[in-house]
């Protein structure tokens, strides 16, 4: 990253020479150095960020891509396994568990569902895909029914929100140490409250220093339209508040 910023700052620089010539030189040839150097910088400049930027979206677009593939897998993983169970569940003539089975299923396709009807695509993709990477801290996820956030929030405000529920969650997951080979658990509720969108964080477990991570939190929200509220006791529970627009 620094390498070519460097080159592009020496390239540029590179115009005091011809300068430094017409300064102790004026003539009509020194002036047209100079103007071809400088169009000659000018052009490399553009030509080389573009190329730059081109090839920093390239890579973006692979890691999406990678990312995307990861959670499509896991999700593959995890319906293969429930299919497993229900399947077993019916050869062994168990027609109680096997519907217990078809139950967690729905609730699961449900959940999704609901996820998905958020509507902004940076959250949801978040939501789907953060349990495909490895963490000490399991997020369970709950929307309430019929919630859109799409129609309610423009893009600008949606990424917003994103920002700060990643931020929030990052603040959980090392706010507090498992024991090794535990997990902790965060419940990240959305309903709506009024005229607010109200986005609850209930953590279970050891939450390390609970000052510490109250602090962290009111930091990600300030200066945002969002607001972050401790209701009750519980230090471990923090609420987020998101006003909808008029």
């Amino acid at each position: 990253m620094k390498s070519w910023k460097w080159l592009v700052w020496a390239v540029m620089l590179s115009v005091s020479l011809p300068l430094g010539l017409l300064y102790w030189h004026t003539s009509l040839f020194t002036c047209l150095l100079l103007g071809v150097w400088v169009a000659a910088v000018l052009a490399f400049s553009f030509i080389y960020n573009r190329r730059h930027y081109e090839e920093e979206l390239r890579i973006q677009e692979k890691t999406l891509q990678l990312a995307a593939n990861r959670t499509l897998n896991h999700h593959r993983h995890d319906w293969m396994n429930d299919l497993q169970v229900l399947y077993g569940y019916i050869q062994l003539g168990k027609p109680d568990k096997s519907l217990e089975c078809v139950g967690r299923i729905k609730e699961r396709i449900a959940l999704d569902s609901r996820i998905a009807k958020l509507g902004i695509p940076s959250l949801v993709f978040y939501l789907q895909s953060f349990r495909t990477f490895r963490s000490s801290l399991e997020l369970e996820v709950q929307v309430e029914e019929g919630l859109q956030l799409e129609d309610k929030l423009s893009p600008a405000m949606g990424e917003e929100l994103t920002q700060a529920i990643m931020q929030t969650v990052r603040a959980y997951q090392y706010s507090g140490l498992a024991p090794q080979g535990d997990t902790r658990k965060l419940r990240l509720s959305f309903a709506q409250d009024g005229r607010d969108i109200l986005i609850s964080f209930e953590g279970e477990g050891n939450q390390g220093n609970p000052e510490l991570l109250q602090g962290q939190i009111y930091n990600i929200v300030q200066g945002k339209i969002i607001k972050a509220d401790q209701s009750g006791q519980d230090k471990a529970y923090v609420e987020l508040r998101l006003p909808l627009e008029m």
